[in-house]
C-alpha cells in the first residue's frame, strides 16, 4: 500500500487480519507489482482508490459513443457490428499478394492490409541497385501503377477497405491506389481505407524516411488537404504508437508520443490553414497490444479520452467527431518468439483480447510463425480464426466497455493517463514534438526502457516462456513449415518495371515528372501531379527521386 492511497476501515481491518494470516503462511511472490510503465499495483482496489485520483464517472467514463468516449466511440460498439479484421498481407510479388488477399476475404476478412516491401517503402523500384535481395521479402513490391493494377485485380475496391502500411512514400502509395480504382470505374468518394502516413515514428523508431522533417510533413499535410476535398472515406494518417512500443516503448511511453505526434499534425495542419474538424475526423491512430492484460485495456481507454480533451481544448473543436479517437491494433511482434512457436498463438489472443475489451475498431493478430518468416496461408488462417473466435463464441462483445467501472481498470486508466501526460508536458517544455525528435528525447526513452526490459528478461525477473523458463529444449517442438519467396519472383518483377518504361507515353511522362518537380519547389499541393505522374506510368523511384532532387534527403544525426 503506497503512503498517499487512503485506507477505507474495512480494508485496514483485512489487511491486518485476513491478509496478515495468509502472508504468515505464503509471502507474495515478489517484493513489488508493477505494470510495464512502472505503475505500481496495489494488492487491493477499493472505492476510495478512485475517490483519491479524481476519479469522476462523469466527467472521466461518460457513456459509450459520447465524449470523453472513455467507454467507445460507438454507442453500441460490437452489438452492432464487429471490428474490421483485417490481417496484414503482403510478400513476393503483386500476383501472389492478390491470391492471398483473395483467400483472406474468402474466409471471412472484412478489410485488407497491406505490407509493402522495403525498396517501395524507401522509395526505391525493384530494378535499383539498392533494392537487390529486398524485392518482395518483407511485404508486396510496388514500383509503377501497373504493378497496383495486378495487387487489387478482382478486388471490390468500392466496398472493402484498404489500410496501406506506408509512409515516406505514402503520397505516391495512396496516388496508385487512387489511380487503380479509376480504372475499375470506383469513384473517389466510395474509396475506403487508411495510409500509415506517420513519418514521425519513423524518426523516432523506425527508420524507413527519405526526406528531411519539415518537407515530409508537408507531404503528410498534403494529404490532409486532398482527402479532406477528394476522399471523404479515407483515413488521412494512422498515427503510430505500435512502432515505438516494438522497440521497446512503455504503454505510457507509447501512449504519450503518439499523442505528442499527433498533436503535431493537427498544428501543421491548422498552420495550413485547415480547420480541426475539416480533417480531425478522419485522423485514426494505431496502437501495439501487449500481453499485460489490464494496463493495455487501460492504455486504449486512457487513449480516447486524453484525445478527446486534446482536440477540444487544445484546439477548440466541439465536434464529437473529431474527438474520437478511433484506432487499429495489432498484437506484438516482438513478443513472439522462434522458440516454441505454438506459445505465439497463446500470447497472441491475450493480446487480441486486450484490443476487443479495449473497444479497438480493427484489429490484425500475428501469426504463430512469424518470428520466423512471413506467414504461411494455414498460420493466417489461424490468427483470423483467433478474431473470429473471440468474437463469436467469448461473449466479451456483447456490451460496450465490459470492464468500466472496475476499481482496478478505472484506477489505471486514469495512472496511466497521468504518466502519459507527464511525458507531454516536457515535451511541449521542449518546444513540442519535432525538437524533442530533434533532441533524441523520444529516441532516448525509449532505448533506455528496452534495455531496462533486457536486463530483466537475461536476470529471469521478466518470464518469457519457452525462452528463459518452461523450455521445451526440442522435447514436443514442431517444425514447422514455413513460408518461402521464390527466388525467381524478383526477376518477374524486374522485368515488369522495365517492361512499363519501354510501353509508357514518354511525352507524357516527361511532361509530368516536369510539372511534380517545379510543384514541390513551390507551395501546391502535391497529390494531383503525383497522380498525374503515377497515370502517366512514372514509377514510385521516379518520382521519389524528383522530390529527393527538390527537398533533399535526411541524414540522422549520430552523436556519441
Amino acid at each position: 500500500m503506497t503512503a498517499d492511497r487512503p485506507e477505507h476501515p474495512a480494508v485496514a481491518r483485512w489487511r491486518a487480519t485476513t491478509r496478515a494470516r495468509a502472508l504468515g503462511s505464503a509471502g507474495e511472490r515478489r517484493e513489488q507489482f508493477a505494470t510495464s510503465s512502472d505503475i505500481e499495483i496495489a494488492d487491493l482496489y477499493t472505492v476510495a482508490d478512485l475517490e483519491a485520483l479524481g476519479f469522476d464517472p462523469e466527467h472521466d467514463l461518460g457513456l459509450p459513443g459520447e465524449p470523453p468516449f472513455t467507454r467507445g466511440v460507438q454507442a453500441t460498439m460490437y452489438r452492432s457490428r464487429f471490428w474490421t479484421m483485417r490481417q496484414y498481407a503482403g510478400f513476393a510479388t503483386a500476383e501472389e499478394t492478390n491470391e492471398r488477399f483473395r483467400y483472406l476475404l474468402e474466409q471471412g476478412q472484412t478489410g485488407l492490409s497491406v505490407a509493402f516491401d522495403l525498396p517501395t517503402q524507401m522509395g526505391y523500384d525493384s530494378d535499383a541497385p539498392e533494392a537487390e535481395g529486398e524485392v518482395g521479402r518483407v511485404g508486396v513490391p510496388i514500383s509503377s501503377l501497373a504493378d497496383m493494377e495486378v495487387l487489387v485485380d478482382g478486388l471490390p475496391l468500392g466496398d472493402v477497405s484498404t489500410s496501406m502500411t506506408i509512409n515516406a512514400t505514402a503520397p505516391i502509395l495512396l496516388a496508385l491506389y487512387v489511380a487503380a480504382a479509376g480504372k475499375q470505374g470506383v469513384a473517389r468518394d466510395r474509396i475506403a481505407g487508411t495510409t500509415q502516413n506517420d513519418i514521425l515514428k519513423e524518426y523516432i523508431a523506425r527508420g524507413t524516411w527519405i526526406y528531411p522533417p519539415a518537407s515530409s510533413m508537408r507531404l503528410v499535410t498534403d494529404i490532409f488537404e486532398f482527402c479532406a476535398a477528394e476522399l471523404p472515406r479515407w483515413n488521412t494518417v494512422s498515427i503510430s504508437g505500435y512502432h515505438m512500443r516494438e522497440a521497446g516503448a512503455t504503454a505510457a511511453q507509447e501512449l504519450a508520443f503518439t499523442l505528442a505526434d499527433a498533436i503535431a499534425y493537427c498544428e501543421a495542419a491548422v498552420a495550413r490553414g485547415l480547420a480541426i474538424d475539416d480533417f480531425a475526423p478522419r485522423l485514426s491512430f494505431f496502437f501495439a497490444a501487449w500481453s499485460e492484460l489490464f494496463e493495455e485495456v487501460a492504455k486504449f481507454r486512457a487513449a480516447r479520452r486524453m484525445w478527446a480533451r486534446i482536440v477540444r481544448d487544445r484546439f477548440g473543436s466541439s465536434n464529437a467527431r473529431s474527438m474520437a479517437c478511433r484506432f487499429h491494433v495489432q498484437t506484438a511482434g516482438s513478443s513472439l518468439t522462434a522458440q516454441s512457436i505454438d506459445n505465439n498463438v497463446v500470447r497472441t489472443t491475450v493480446q487480441a483480447l486486450a484490443a476487443i475489451l479495449g473497444g479497438a475498431q480493427s484489429l490484425h493478430t500475428n501469426a504463430r510463425d512469424e518470428a520466423l518468416a512471413l506467414p504461411t496461408e494455414a498460420s493466417a488462417r489461424l490468427a483470423l480464426r483467433t478474431q473470429q473466435i473471440l468474437a463469436h463464441e467469448s461473449g466479451i462483445t456483447e456490451t460496450p466497455d465490459p470492464l468500466a467501472g472496475s476499481y482496478f481498470v478505472e484506477s489505471l486508466t486514469t495512472e496511466l493517463e497521468r504518466a502519459a501526460q507527464a511525458y507531454l508536458d516536457e515535451i511541449d517544455a521542449m518546444g513540442g514534438t519535432l525538437a524533442a525528435i530533434e533532441g533524441g528525447f523520444q529516441q532516448r526513452q525509449i532505448q533506455e526502457s528496452a534495455y531496462r526490459v533486457q536486463q530483466q528478461i537475461e536476470r529471469g525477473d521478466l518470464v518469457v516462456v519457452g525462452v528463459n523458463r518452461f523450455r521445451d529444449d526440442g522435447a514436443g517442438e514442431a517444425k514447422a513449415a514455413l513460408q518461402r519467396i521464390d527466388p525467381e519472383g524478383e526477376r518477374r518483377q524486374i522485368e515488369r518495371v522495365r517492361r512499363v518504361r519501354t510501353e509508357r507515353d514518354p511525352g507524357a511522362w516527361t511532361a509530368a515528372l516536369a510539372r511534380l518537380e517545379d510543384a514541390a519547389r513551390g507551395t501546391d499541393n502535391l497529390l494531383p501531379p503525383i497522380i498525374e505522374a503515377v497515370d502517366a506510368y512514372a514509377t514510385v523511384g521516379e518520382i521519389s527521386d524528383r522530390l529527393r532532387t527538390a527537398f533533399g534527403v535526411h541524414r540522422e544525426l549520430i552523436t556519441i
